[in-house]
């Protein structure tokens, strides 16, 4: 299996970055191919400028950079996306990366044919998602409290709408505030769990 990682933290000693090499050793164990979209690595632009707004408008992007990321995804099985949740939310590369890369044309088309125009989906291969986070807050209270944002965000505002029936997140909690034995079993959990993914 063809597995695409869309990764996002600028810095190579958070615990993000760990739980991506996690990931990876899973994977590659399982004998996966790994396509590794690193944001920040990248230089990624995420701002919607007036050429990419009016590329949304024609459904042809003009980023090559989008144009590229969606050649590699075209070819994956499964996407998984990794970043932190910073003040309730995705950071700004990541949130340009679906502004911009889950885009008319490139990840989705438009049926017109129906009375309520609905969004078919174009990565083909693609059929399913797993996203991965880290956060201060409590499970409970960002659910509760903050009413979910990434679930509401990513899940349902964004993959479900495009047609992903099969998708899976991945939330690690109060990152900063448990011991260092908890974020260690929390490794060896995420590879465990990849290296028998299928």
């Amino acid at each position: 299996m063809k597995v695409t990682i869309v990764f996002n933290h600028p810095y190579e000693g958070s615990y993000c970055a760990a739980l991506l090499n996690a990931v990876k050793n899973g994977l590659q164990r399982a004998g996966h191919e790994i396509d590794l979209i690193h944001l920040d690595n990248d230089g990624f632009d995420p701002v919607m400028r007036a050429n990419d707004l009016k590329g949304f408008k024609d459904g042809a992007p003009c980023d090559p950079q989008v144009l590229q990321y969606r050649e590699r995804i075209n070819e994956a099985d499964h996407l998984i996306m990794m970043f932190p949740i910073w003040w309730e939310l995705m950071p700004a590369m990541t949130k340009g990366f679906i502004d911009k890369v889950i885009f008319p044309g490139v990840a989705y088309d438009y049926d017109t044919t129906s009375r309520y125009p609905k969004m078919i989906k174009r990565w083909k291969n693609l059929d399913s998602v797993t996203v991965i986070t880290t956060m201060n807050t409590p499970s409970l209270l960002y659910r509760i409290i903050f009413g979910n944002a990434i679930k509401k965000a990513i899940f349902t505002g964004t993959f479900w709408k495009i047609g992903f029936k099969n998708r899976k997140w991945i939330s690690f909690n109060m990152v900063k505030f448990v011991k260092q034995e908890k974020r260690e079993k929390w490794l060896r959990q995420l590879e465990e769990r990849f290296e028998k993914f299928n």
